[in-house]
């Protein structure tokens, strides 16, 4: 396929086009972090590029009583950053690139630190293609909408300009660590099991599969970003 001449500005227009409300772009040279088989290469040789991008989550669900809007919101965005994913693959291969998608939602088993992972993690890949930076609550939180965002990303063979990292946003308050009922934030690294067995499952009063806690997220004083801090205030 003979490769066609695009920029930065060109992608980020066809990702915003396409729905997304943020989209940035990091070189392959930004993962060198990634655990072994994780990283852009073990999934895709010729990736280039790591294109990334955001669509923001609505914050009312946070003020909800009952976890049905906030684990509506999340089941339905999952398929639309798929979306977005897939035909931005399409229209980058149209114009002689080759992109691959991958999936929003989707984990598989790394035995080697014994947790689940996405084969590229859209928030590692979100902060190196300065979308924004993980807070302690390991959400990225980023300036525009803080960590009312969902993730999705690109792997293309195409050399892009990269963008500039961010400041970190995250001041290290602890709030998160002392509001999680079960203490899944009291080393670095979140305890995945422990976090994902309290928040996700079946109500039994409701009869659905809920996500009924997102207490981290409800107290960072960033969680709508450092320039919309007063739309919930």
């Amino acid at each position: 396929m003979e490769k066609a001449n695009i920029s930065s500005t060109e992608v980020k227009d066809i990702a915003r086009s396409l729905g997304a409300d943020l989209c940035g772009i990091a070189g392959v040279d930004r993962f060198s972090e990634a655990p072994e088989g994780f990283h852009p290469l073990d999934v895709f040789p010729g990736c280039k590029s790591v294109i990334s991008f955001a669509v923001r989550f609505p914050v009312g669900t946070l003020a909800c009583k009952t976890p049905v809007p906030y684990t509506r919101v999340r089941n339905s965005i999952t398929p639309k950053l798929d979306a977005i994913a897939l035909d931005l693959c399409i229209e980058l291969e149209k114009r002689g690139i080759i992109a691959v998608p991958i999936p929003t939602n989707e984990s598989i088993w790394d035995e080697g630190t014994q947790r689940w992972r996405s084969v590229i993690s859209q928030k590692h890949a979100a902060q190196a293609a300065g979308l924004g930076t993980i807070g302690r609550h390991s959400l990225l939180i980023t300036p525009e909408f803080g960590s009312m965002v969902w993730l999705g990303c690109v792997l293309c063979d195409a050399q892009l300009k990269a963008d500039a990292l961010k400041e970190r946003i995250c001041t290290d308050c602890d709030k998160c660590v002392k509001v999680c009922p079960v203490g899944a934030l009291e080393n670095v690294d979140l305890n995945q099991n422990v976090c994902w067995n309290h928040a996700f499952g079946d109500d039994e009063d409701l009869k659905s599969w809920v996500i009924s806690c997102h207490k981290c997220r409800d107290i960072c004083p960033y969680n709508l970003g450092t320039e919309n801090r007063k739309l919930m205030q």
